[in-house]
């Protein structure tokens, strides 16, 4: 097998994403793992513009734009599809954000998952609807500015791993914009399972979280250096810390750098704190 960097890449330059766009960078990545051999499912959001419209498309592979709920069903589909004309070396990809995977697609994929359909499922998540105008999903962070949420979020966040992991599946990996080796590895490993593999990845969004186009890669590392994002893999119900973290960075370091977490007291911000303290003890 080539190397990464050998690989071809699948993905044209010059799609219409936003400058330092942590989704993009994920979906180029993904896309250059798998190769040629792949159909990717892309529901309406910030990555249907990797598909194109039209005549028009950035990919090198077959896509498709299917409803905003229904990314695992569209997949379980043309899974079966494909098995009715005996193609079983094709991968297929759904690339969806949060809010298609967390909230309106969650019983899609957990339909998927019960039936063991064999697929890549790959949240990017950017914690909002960002696409739609940066309102909240289940993904947003405690405290988080959002438009739907303009003094800061006060749900919960939905654990999607743990929710995957109830079911029983054989592949489950959190990943992150921040280490592409990390990612790629994942992606790598998925591919070789017959079975449904989910991977959750951090995709910060500067846009909607207001920080400099530059600082993406930045911003992606201190959400893991802080324990705000832990990188694992779940395989065969067997966890596995894949990116160890010694000494945490205090969460103000990622906190303070981003505008939608510009109207958190200090009180707020020793509550996260306290929250990530309990996490690591526990874990």
């Amino acid at each position: 097998m080539p190397k990464f960097w050998e690989k071809e890449e699948i993905l044209q330059h010059g799609v219409s994403t936003c400058g330092g766009c942590g989704m993009e960078l994920v979906g180029r990545t993904i896309l250059k793992v798998v190769g040629r051999k792949a159909i990717i499912v892309i529901p309406p959001g910030c990555a249907a513009l990797l598909v194109g419209y039209d005549l028009g498309t950035g990919l090198k592979i077959p896509g498709f734009q299917c409803n905003l709920e229904a990314t695992a069903a569209y997949l379980s589909g043309i899974r079966a599809g494909l098995n009715a004309q005996g193609k079983k070396d094709v991968h297929l990809i759904g690339f969806a954000g949060d809010g298609a995977t967390v909230d309106i697609g969650l019983q899609a994929l957990s339909g998927a998952a019960e039936r063991g359909e064999k697929i890549i499922y790959i949240c990017y998540d950017n914690e909002a609807y960002m696409n739609t105008g940066i309102q909240g999903s289940g993904s947003t962070p405690t405290g988080a500015w959002t438009t739907t949420t303009p003094g800061g979020n006060k749900g919960k966040v939905k654990d999607m791993p743990r929710i995957l992991e109830a079911h029983g599946i054989p592949y489950i990996a959190t990943a992150s914009a921040g280490y592409i080796p990390d990612l790629v590895k994942k992606v790598e490993t998925a591919m070789t399972i017959d079975g449904t593999c989910f991977i959750h990845v951090h995709a910060p969004c500067n846009a909607g979280w207001g920080f400099k186009t530059k600082d993406l890669i930045n911003i992606s590392r201190l959400a893991v250096e802080t324990g705000l994002w832990s990188l694992f893999e779940i395989k065969d119900g067997q966890k596995k810390i894949t990116r160890s973290i010694k000494e945490r960075k205090p969460v103000t370091e990622y906190l303070k750098r981003q505008k939608r977490f510009a109207r958190l007291t200090d009180k707020e911000i020793a509550a996260i704190q306290e929250k990530v303290d309990k996490q690591f003890e526990t874990a």
